[in-house]
């Protein structure tokens, strides 16, 4: 919860933008739309199918026709085809209605030349003549069009097929289609810029287990073995320690965990060593398995171990040769489905499922966000001696991240898109960034800033517009880059499901009942950004490596002065309420106030007499407590407080070692070596006092009606526990009273 008041500048605003809400298109047709929490944008739509028989304008017979979309002074082109009288092209143009300054279409079909293009014909479309489609209607049929010469008469030969319509985003060809402000980008950079929705790969657990080696052929048998044996996972590699058992039958029974993806792409390559000099080893042995035949494991029980042949491979006469033995592994290789793979900070995850489908419970609720705009956004790159940015947003919430279409050369983008997640979790966060695109002059694509919404700070049914200040620290210090406007919406679709899910703890239960240490925990974190950003990465157009980490938090768990002193402030800020009643029982002590002294001591008689009177006392408090905050609760969702994060007050040494590289870039060795180690011990403290702040800030938002639903959960069962307890005192003081007249007749 905010504390402290902080400047206009960094302030999270409330907007009021033109959004319908209701689901209900206006101007007379009651249409449901998909996109109610974004302002409605018209386009006109022109899809070129393709053409037939078109007459040959070149010497050879031939031609290479193309399309060109005028409307105004705004002009698509397809691409051209070489000797093709009967081209497909397929592709949409949408032109903004605010921009139209025409009132005519026309559709152009030329003959690609060297120095001239010829003119093939000609279709022209009055705009007053365009039917318009909103969605649920079916898309609009194409149909053949003569083309007409320059004169307005019909061809002999060639015709068009074409479909021209007006709509609005919502249209389904909206995301793929070539967009008037972006006449400045070629056809081959159109695919850069597009919107798209990407899928993260389901991630598991691969637990392999060693446990023995069995008549393993050593080529010097003189001496003791020291064996050790390697698993290899695509770019993971592990390896376990030298066997204690200095023998061709070694054993280990030491468990090595893997991050894997699907689908199983890289084979499992398990590798028997032995260190037979300093920084040298001698292969043993090796086998190879595929992992889609591997056990999955839902739950604490072990799966069944398994022997494996070993094989080896020998050089002979320069080829490799497999070598027939009767060594062997002994396995348990599981893929635990119990578990979630975290590729996200704890704290910030938008999903907590296990890895296995058959552990998922159904959806509590529906997120839809819109994204509508951006303001004053900083310029990323320089074009023409000015300063430009090409904007984009990227949305995560679970395994789905969408990005919108690209908006060339404007620091205020209306995007005007909107966006569904199902909702498993009431307690997960959507992360929202905006980035400027780098695809088109083939650099990297720079982060502009990002917003972070938790869900169960959202009241159901309600939608939130507001204006999120975009905020970045540079070394020079905090930096607003810019306003991005939003409108949010949280749908329940079960309500008792979703209170029920307040009982369940965060993590699934594998992570409890058999945990993995922190160390074992950053290691794998890191494994899965690397194979989410790399399958995101083979999309097209791709989301590239700098996005995805930046969206994930790579990093945050560096040493830095600022995050120390931001969770210490953190912990005081809890530990307040205890300081502040010890502080009023030291005046109660000393008599600050005589008649609340006199009253403390009255109850404290009281519950000395009566101790069965405690606990409901308590709970009745603490439910007094939560009545009264319900009055100041918030009535927007949190944002970024620079000064809660110490953004503010951080001082230059300090922003000069948070931006210190890692390794540090130090001249001196020993400084490095010093440098680093107390960095890399600063992260566990800091991600410690990190994790105690979060609980304690768990437990005193109980009262403050963050979460509207938590807070009325906990305040009703303290008033129900205070009740029962009353109740039971009375009665049990009924009884003890009655035995003793009993006991005394």
């Amino acid at each position: 919860m905010q504390k402290f008041p902080i400047s206009e500048e960094f302030a999270l605003k409330q907007t009021s933008p033109k959004i319908l809400g209701s689901g209900v298109i206006t101007g007379g047709d009651k249409v449901i739309s998909a996109y109610d929490l974004v302002e409605q944008m018209e386009y006109l739509y022109v899809r070129i199918v393709k053409a037939k028989e078109l007459p040959a304008k070149d010497v050879t017979g031939t031609c290479d026709p193309y399309v060109e979309v005028k409307l105004g002074n705004y002009k698509g082109v397809t691409k051209h085809f070489e000797k093709k009288s009967n081209p497909e092209w397929n592709l949409v143009f949408a032109f903004a209605h605010d921009q139209l300054q025409a009132s005519h279409v026309e559709v152009v079909v030329k003959d690609k030349d060297v120095v001239l293009d010829d003119f093939i014909g000609r279709v022209f479309f009055d705009l007053v003549d365009i039917p318009k489609r909103a969605p649920p209607d079916s898309p609009l049929a194409p149909q053949w069009y003569k083309l007409e010469d320059k004169k307005s008469e019909k061809l002999k030969k060639g015709e068009i097929m074409l479909a021209i319509w007006k709509g609005t985003q919502a249209d389904e060809v909206f995301s793929d289609a070539w967009h008037s402000d972006a006449a400045a980008v070629g056809s081959d950079g159109v695919s850069k810029i597009r919107g798209k929705v990407y899928l993260s790969p389901r991630l598991w657990y691969l637990r392999v287990n060693v446990i023995q080696c069995q008549d393993l052929l050593l080529s010097d048998k003189t001496r003791a073995p020291e064996v050790c044996v390697k698993v290899i996972l695509g770019n993971q590699a592990l390896k376990t320690k030298i066997s204690s058992l200095k023998s061709v039958n070694p054993s280990w029974n030491e468990d090595l965990v893997f991050v894997a993806a699907e689908p199983f792409e890289e084979p499992l390559v398990i590798t028997v060593e032995d260190r037979v000099g300093p920084n040298k080893d001698e292969v043993l042995g090796r086998c190879v398995m595929l992992l889609n035949g591997v056990s999955r494991r839902l739950d604490n029980k072990p799966v069944p171990a398994k022997w494996h042949n070993l094989e080896k491979h020998a050089i002979v006469e320069g080829q490799h040769k497999e070598a027939k033995f009767s060594s062997k592994i002994h396995l348990r290789i599981s893929l635990d489905g119990g578990y979630h793979v975290l590729d996200e900070s704890t704290y910030y995850s938008s999903d907590y499922r296990p890895s296995s489908k058959l552990l998922w419970k159904s959806s509590i609720g529906i997120l839809e966000v819109g994204i509508i705009s951006a303001t004053g956004l900083s310029p990323m790159k320089s074009k023409d001696g000015r300063g430009t940015t090409d904007a984009y947003c990227v949305a995560k919430y679970g395994p789905k991240w969408v990005r919108t279409r690209t908006i060339i050369d404007s620091g205020s983008p209306k995007w005007n898109e909107q966006y569904t997640w199902e909702v498993f979790d009431p307690c997960t966060v959507i992360t929202v960034g905006v980035f400027d695109n780098g695809h088109l002059q083939g650099g990297k694509d720079i982060s502009i800033g990002k917003v972070r919404i938790r869900l169960s700070t959202l009241e159901t049914e309600r939608v939130y517009t507001h204006s999120y200040p975009l905020i970045v620290l540079t070394p020079s210090g905090v930096k607003k880059t810019g306003e991005l406007h939003l409108a949010v919406r949280y749908s329940c679709t079960s309500y008792i499901n979703m209170l029920h899910k307040y009982t369940h703890p965060l993590l699934p239960k594998m992570h409890y009942v058999h945990p993995l240490s922190v160390t074992q925990l950053d290691v794998l974190r890191y494994q899965a950004i690397q194979i989410v950003s790399a399958r995101l990465g083979r999309a097209e157009p791709p989301l590239k490596k700098e996005v995805v980490e930046y969206m994930l938090d790579v990093g945050s768990h560096i040493w830095s002065v600022r995050k120390a002193k931001a969770n210490f402030v953190r912990i005081m800020s809890v530990m307040s309420g205890v300081i502040a009643v010890a502080k009023w029982f030291d005046q109660i002590c000393q008599w600050k106030n005589p008649l609340t002294t006199i009253l403390i001591h009255i109850l404290f008689v009281i519950l000395v007499f009566y101790p069965e009177l405690i606990f409901p006392t308590l709970f009745l408090y603490l439910f007094f407590i939560g009545i009264w905050n319900y009055r100041s609760k918030p009535r927007h969702p949190p944002h970024m407080d620079i000064r809660l994060s110490n953004a503010d007050a951080v001082g230059s040494d300090e922003l000069d070692e948070e931006f210190d590289t890692f390794p540090t870039s130090k001249s001196s060795d020993l400084v490095r070596m010093r440098y680093d180690r107390l960095r890399s011990i600063g992260g566990r403290i800091q991600t410690v006092i990190g994790d105690l702040a979060m609980q304690g800030e768990r437990f005193q938002s109980l009262l403050s009606w963050r979460d509207p639903r938590a807070s009325a959960l906990f305040v009703t069962f303290c008033f129900i526990a205070g009740v029962c307890d009353v109740r039971y005192a009375v009665l049990d003081r009924d009884v003890g009273v009655g035995v003793l007249c009993v006991e005394t007749s």
